[in-house]
């Protein structure tokens, strides 16, 4: 393909809303955007990047069949039950280098707010109480924090622990080696839970991964272990992590849960060694700006014939 050719290639970009089309600004000559929230079927029957709502899109994909499409760019890293509702042949990129930062950011701070009983003091105060505790909460500092599924997130969420003095232990599907020392694999998990004080799990949804945090998981972490979810709800054993948590072995901190949202009046609410974020790990300001980043990256990639970033399912037509 001709530079010619390039440069003078028509480009329909869809998007969900208006924020994000105003935010995208002024976009290379040849590039129409229109608005298109996958609520129903397509305005048209061609359109080149599709970018999808944020949240709980999934179930629209379905609205892409018929349609003519280059590439459907996510605005989530996962992509979870994508495979089985995108149409055959359609190719999908996730929203990696987009929720990263602002995920390490509310990991970190679930942590700090668990280690140093920030719920505690919060229902006190709401209660116009002062209360002291009875005992020193554990620190960050000398901690071992075990972060299970080294991909993106995880490795932001490294990069902001290791200032804490921390001691990091790394899992991932393979071991390997790295700049940094060794990054173990699933298989070591039994003999890595028992040695760590905070578990974080980052680690995609796949049938491998469904109900990988069980009860022989939770039984496996130390007296007063903390576990940190910010991957996807059914991660998680939701009656395993209510029982270990009722009996006040482990505590939890959870961004995501089985069912989403949890069901009001839901028990785990209500112990104090449980605390529950809405999903929100990547609903920070930091989201729109490096969305923005990625898409123009995206279009001007695909300008250029060159094969899109972050393609997780589906393969890219040859430029």
């Amino acid at each position: 393909m001709s530079p010619e050719r390039i440069s003078s290639e028509r480009i329909l970009v869809s998007v969900p809303d208006r924020v994000l089309r105003d935010a995208l600004g002024q976009l290379p000559d040849g590039v129409n955007l229109i608005e298109w929230a996958m609520d129903g079927p397509a305005p048209v029957p061609e359109i080149d990047l599709v970018v999808m709502p944020y949240m709980g899109a999934t179930k629209k994909l379905a609205h892409l069949a018929g349609v003519q499409t280059r590439l459907v760019q996510s605005q989530a890293i996962g992509y979870d039950g994508a495979d089985a509702v995108l149409p055959t042949g359609t190719v999908l990129a996730n929203a990696a280098t987009v929720h990263e930062a602002s995920t390490a950011e509310l990991t970190v701070a679930l942590i700090l707010a668990a280690q140093r009983g920030l719920p505690d003091f919060v229902r006190a105060a709401a209660a116009g109480q002062w209360s002291r505790p009875a005992r020193q909460h554990a620190s960050l500092a000398d901690r071992t924090v075990l972060l299970i599924g080294y991909g993106g997130v995880s490795r932001a969420i490294e990069a902001r622990l290791l200032p804490f003095e921390t001691t990091i232990v790394r899992v991932a599907r393979t071991a390997r080696d790295d700049e940094n020392g060794r990054v173990h694999a699933f298989a070591d998990l039994a003999d890595l839970l028992p040695q760590a004080d905070i578990v974080v799990v980052a680690v995609p949804l796949t049938p491998e991964t469904h109900h990988l945090v069980d009860d022989a998981f939770l039984s496996r972490m130390s007296d007063g272990a903390l576990l940190v979810n910010i991957a996807r709800g059914p991660v998680a054993d939701t009656d395993a992590l209510l029982a270990h948590a009722s009996s006040g072995r482990v505590r939890l901190a959870l961004d995501v849960t089985d069912p989403e949202p949890l069901p009001d009046g839901h028990p785990l609410f209500a112990l104090p060694n449980v605390l529950v974020s809405p999903h929100v790990g990547g609903a920070s300001t930091a989201m729109l700006p490096r969305m923005v980043r990625l898409l123009r990256t995206q279009i001007e990639r695909m300008q250029r014939g060159e094969e899109p970033l972050n393609v997780v399912l589906g393969r890219p037509a040859a430029g």
